[in-house]
């Protein structure tokens, strides 16, 4: 059981992060953000990626406190929005991310506000979904995409932060040339493995021969490549059996010198939530820490 004193944490803590043993937990915070900190922390896992839409200055007091007190690190911020964003591959292309007009300049202009939070908070990067980048460099969507994301990474950059895009909704060729284009150097990429099967737009371990220079986060999950042409593939834990070859993703890391957290995405809810979790943390450790 966790206990507390008035200094922090005094058992069940961490074990010391390392090249090795670094992972880390997608989170979502409102008004709880000491129960979301004490909660990772008696998971043993020391690092997250805290997705947050309060940017009150109360707000950042609160999560930097308690990421202190219950000594976890914040490695990522994500935001996004306003208005309907679609998990699916029939309304999605046209209402998520950067890409759609509607909502365009509300969306930068949150992200700017998110990276001006994670600066307050001491967050060294933000990311959020840019969307259906279209693949054709010609298509007007695209173009107005690569000045947004140049818009956000300037003001990123101000606030000596880098700005990720999480992949899975575009493919791997049309993400490289969408930074490339960019003309920005303090981009980079949250992996989601799972998400490029889901959406079907890759298989994660050959994305790396095209985006693994920018990797500079992992999410782990696991995943089945769409049926339905208007629904998005199944999502099932990492630690269990699916299209996403987790042994082969990390070795493949591994020899790009990859030492950044690898930060599970349970998507199971209530109770069993934190069985998933301690499972895919066992599962993760051990293809981390096999031959070194």
């Amino acid at each position: 059981m966790l206990t507390t004193s008035n200094n922090g944490p005094q058992s069940n803590a961490p074990q010391r992060v390392t090249p090795h043993n670094r992972l880390g937990l997608l989170v979502s915070i409102s008004n709880n953000a000491d129960e979301v900190m004490a909660h990772i922390h008696q998971l043993g896992i020391p690092t997250a990626h805290v997705a947050i839409w309060d940017f009150s200055p109360a707000s950042a007091r609160q999560l930097r406190s308690a990421m202190d007190r219950y000594q976890v690190e914040a490695t990522v911020l994500f935001s996004s929005g306003p208005g309907k964003e679609s998990y699916n591959l029939y309304e999605g292309p046209s209402n998520f991310g950067l890409v759609p007009w509607l909502h365009r300049r509300e969306r930068i202009d949150h992200l700017k506000r998110a990276s001006d939070f994670a600066k307050q908070v001491g967050v060294p990067a933000i990311f959020n979904q840019w969307g259906f980048i279209p693949e054709v460099p010609g298509n007007p969507l695209y173009e107005k995409t690569v000045e947004a994301v140049g818009e956000i990474a300037r003001h990123a950059k101000a606030n000596g932060q880098m700005f990720f895009n999480e992949t899975g909704q575009e493919t791997p060729i049309t993400l490289l040339r969408t930074i490339a284009d960019s003309g920005m150097d303090n981009l980079g990429l949250v992996l989601d493995a799972g998400n490029l099967v889901l959406y079907d737009k890759g298989n994660p371990v050959d994305a790396l021969d095209v985006l693994g220079s920018y990797v500079r986060a992992v999410h782990a999950k696991g995943a089945f490549y769409p049926t339905d042409p208007r629904y998005i593939g199944k999502q099932v834990p990492a630690s269990q059996p699916s299209k996403v070859d987790w042994p082969r993703l990390i070795e493949r890391l591994k020899e790009l010198g990859y030492d950044d957290p690898i930060t599970i995405e349970a998507g199971t809810p209530g109770v069993g939530r934190d069985k998933e979790i301690l499972s895919d943390k066992a599962y993760l450790l051990k293809l981390i820490t096999q031959n070194g």
